[in-house]
């Protein structure tokens, strides 16, 4: 597991995350897209962020605050593996629920001092959340067959070169369709897209001790200032400081 805490008035554009993320909006309010279109979340609201859900992030009047577990979905999966076998669970973004936000406050301020403690404190969130904020039924919509051809492309190959042309004849679709396509079934576009895969990449790099510059070349940006920019834009803190942070 992996954890963050922000007070920013940063606007997080369209992004996913490889994980489950868990935590609670502890100051302000803030607006978002996510699995069930635009949503709202105030001060003590838990916010859920399912792994390759995209979704966006902005304040409402002034800054707001968060802090948030990021979970291993292999992690989510083994847990829930006896409740729902191999079945994908989707969680709701919001949920206006004191008692689960009192125990995702206190999974939080157990995990600096991970063990048994915090081992429990994770079941004790994921039985809440399960069985009072998991959407029924497939929830994610399905991409159109060439959006999911140039999904499976990006995501095979992230750090790759690829043109929009290129990546349109493979798809049998033309740049324009395939950027309609995109926008409709992804929210973003095909570079962008793969922008935010490469920071993911360059994140996990990051966790593995590899240096900044090496990170980001790795991920396929041109020199550090892209991961950079990149970095902070998609999530409000820049590659140095999120390093710091792991050591």
């Amino acid at each position: 597991m992996e954890a963050l805490s922000l007070l920013s008035e940063h606007s997080f554009p369209r992004h996913a995350h490889d994980q489950f993320g868990l935590g609670v909006i502890t100051a302000g309010a803030q607006k978002s897209w996510s699995v069930v279109g635009a949503v709202q979340s105030v001060a003590g609201d838990v916010i859920m962020v399912n792994p390759g859900e995209v979704h966006d992030g902005a304040p409402i009047d002034g800054p707001r605050g968060w802090r948030i577990a990021y979970l291993e979905p292999a992690l989510v999966a083994r847990e829930l593996a006896a409740e729902f076998g191999g079945s994908d669970v989707v969680l709701q973004p919001v949920a206006h629920d004191r008692g689960l936000a009192q125990q995702v406050t206190q999974l939080l301020e157990a995990l600096p001092s991970p063990g048994g403690h915090a081992d429990e404190l994770l079941l004790a969130c994921l039985v809440r959340v399960v069985k009072q904020h998991r959407l029924s039924g497939p929830r994610l919509a399905c991409a159109s067959p060439s959006v999911a051809r140039a999904l499976e492309w990006i995501d095979a190959e992230p750090a790759a070169e690829t043109s929009l042309s290129e990546l349109a004849a493979a798809c049998d679709v033309s740049r324009f369709q395939l950027i309609r396509g995109f926008l409709r079934d992804v929210g973003t576009t095909p570079h962008a897209y793969r922008i935010q895969w490469r920071v993911r990449l360059a994140r996990r790099y990051l966790r593995q001790g590899h240096a900044l510059a090496e990170a980001a070349q790795l991920a396929g940006f041109a020199d550090q200032s892209h991961l950079t920019r990149a970095f902070l834009r998609q999530f409000g803190i820049t590659p140095g400081r999120y390093r710091d942070a792991l050591r």
